[in-house]
């Protein structure tokens, strides 16, 4: 029996090509639908700078990359529940339109971890630590996991406490990034 899957893609992406290569190489047996994002105005929207996007089943399962061996773990139910965290933030170029409404609860659910989506404009979490020194050392780990990412959220310091906040200011919201970014912070 094979399992169905989407690869949202566009003509020209290397990432696009060398996802479809590897979930071939994983040894699942597949039926891959490509789908290219820029023959339908509303997929190009809400995928420009997003692909590849890899359903399966119908149920995302990875943006950008993935490996022969991430997907055989996938589909046999040994990778984390969180996908998001595996993701890469991808640099807003601007001209994106935010998440919004539907789109933009279905991937907070995916996020989960008390994280709070306020005026579906940024997302806010507090961190608890018995001290200062615990507080500055996961404050810094969260600025170095920024600088790799390419993606820098407003940190708050004090004593026993570091609260995040997150959004996109090239599109005064949220983007699927952003998402991607605090599930990373979710496991330091």
């Amino acid at each position: 029996m094979s399992l169905d899957v989407t690869l949202y893609t566009r003509a020209g992406c290397t990432l696009c090509d060398k996802a479809k290569a590897a979930i071939l190489a994983s040894g699942v047996a597949v039926r891959i639908d490509e789908v290219d994002i820029d023959a339908d105005p509303e997929l190009r929207r809400r995928y420009t700078n997003d692909i590849p996007v890899i359903l399966v089943e119908g149920r995302e399962a990875f943006r950008h990359r993935v490996s022969p061996e991430e997907f055989a773990r996938y589909v046999k139910g040994r990778t984390e529940m969180q996908t998001l965290a595996n993701e890469k933030c991808v640099p807003c170029r601007g001209g994106v339109p935010a998440l919004k409404g539907a789109e933009l609860h279905a991937v907070a659910e995916e996020l989960g971890g008390d994280w709070r989506v306020v005026d579906e404009h940024h997302l806010e979490k507090e961190f608890k630590f018995p001290d200062f020194a615990s507080a500055l050392a996961f404050t810094n780990r969260v600025g170095a996991l920024a600088e790799e990412e390419g993606h820098h959220p407003d940190i708050h310091l004090a004593w026993g406490k570091v609260g995040i906040t997150i959004w996109t200011h090239k599109v005064d919201g949220l983007t699927r990034s952003d998402f991607v970014l605090a599930a990373k912070v979710d496991r330091l």
